[in-house]
């Protein structure tokens, strides 16, 4: 018995299926005359030119679940060759339809996937979009970051909120690169994943799909953030406007267990320049109106409910982060000489942050791991 693949649940697949096997019933009703015409040029018998024309019929059915099935033949060996040569082609051929428009109508999430895994990324090349499992999500311990303990704090009570389904805001964290932004929402994720909580990551180039993020998650009994991760916009870039409405002001409510995080170096997400200020008048009461521009570029970032600040560290912060990465990696080193090859390499970096502090003790470790061994 041949089957063909099983055809999905959607019209499309079952009318393009349909098509198919009528096609192929017009295939096999031709055969028969074909042989003749082929049997009677050649001068055959007519014993064998009857034997020839005479195919046992295929009986071609579409199945309950949605399988081609054509009953054993008996006759010519050719025709029967080339019968289930064609029955080959229409299988590979609905197989490969049926894959195309499952990627074109997009695939709703599987019942067990957020059972199965904590994180996601929305993967929406090629089609509408879906959702991707992180295999291995990179941890990180919240109490490594130092210097940054009150936005921290902030953002775990806020989460907490959130998954003990309590009302919770939507959040920005803004500041200096290397802070502990994206890694304070990292974080979050083996704190919370018992209870519920999962993150999925959408980069900016995906936010114009963003009614298909929620929309996936919905109906789902988890907890989700959202993690847009070095947020920025241009004027006029794509996914701007699907943000805005999806944080505050779409005529469709969002989806009481979706919230958004996102990270970025700009308090406000897009470019600020001295030409906006120049727009900002007084009235005659001597009021201040901000310009047209102005108030387009604080309408995105004032639609996150919590915005917190991750500032750089001054010189004692950051030898207090060496110190914390030191003792974890198990270095045996003097403490003068790390804090000096500690300094001397921001110094280099230009740069005094809870990420240089990860960079030095990792080159140090590795260092002393080459020396001796």
């Amino acid at each position: 018995m041949l089957r063909a693949a099983a055809a999905p649940e959607d019209l499309l697949p079952r009318a393009a299926l349909a098509v198919g096997v009528e096609a192929l019933g017009a295939q096999a009703h031709a055969l028969p005359g074909l042989v003749r015409r082929r049997t009677r040029s050649s001068h055959h018998p007519a014993p064998l030119v009857a034997a020839a024309a005479r195919p046992a019929r295929r009986r071609i059915r579409l199945t309950q679940r949605g399988s081609l099935q054509c009953a054993p033949m008996t006759g010519g060996d050719g025709l029967r060759s080339q019968i289930e040569r064609a029955l080959g082609l229409t299988e590979r051929a609905l197989e490969l339809g049926s894959r195309v428009l499952e990627r074109l109508a997009g695939t709703p999430p599987a019942a067990d996937l957020f059972e199965r895994f904590t994180a996601f990324r929305w993967d929406a090349r090629g089609g509408p979009g879906r959702l991707v499992p992180v295999q291995v999500p990179q941890p990180f311990d919240l109490d490594d970051l130092l210097g940054v303990e009150r936005a921290v704090s902030r953002l775990v009570r806020n989460t907490e909120q959130f998954v003990r389904s309590l009302p919770a805001n939507h959040v920005l964290l803004f500041g200096e690169r290397g802070t502990g932004k994206s890694s304070a929402v990292r974080g979050l994720l083996p704190r919370y994943a018992a209870r519920g909580l999962r993150l999925i990551e959408v980069h900016k180039a995906d936010l114009v799909h963003l009614p298909d993020v929620l929309g996936a998650v919905r109906e789902a009994r988890y907890r989700f953030l959202l993690f847009c991760d070095d947020l920025s916009f241009d004027e006029g870039e794509p996914g701007y406007r699907e943000l805005k409405a999806a944080l505050e002001g779409s005529i469709e409510a969002p989806p009481g267990n979706v919230r958004i995080v996102a990270t970025s170096n700009r308090r406000h997400l897009l470019p600020e320049r001295m030409s906006d200020n120049r727009a900002a008048r007084l009235d005659e009461a001597g009021e201040l109106h901000m310009g047209e521009a102005v108030e387009e570029k604080l309408a995105l970032s004032d639609r996150f409910g919590l915005i917190l600040g991750f500032y750089g560290f001054d010189q004692a912060t950051y030898l207090r982060i060496v110190d914390r990465y030191a003792e974890k990696a198990g270095l045996a080193v003097d403490p003068e000489r790390l804090h000096s090859e500690a300094l001397r390499f921001a110094l280099e970096r230009s740069s005094r942050s809870g990420r240089t502090a990860k960079q030095f003790v990792d080159d140090l470790a590795g260092r002393l791991a080459l020396a001796g061994g």
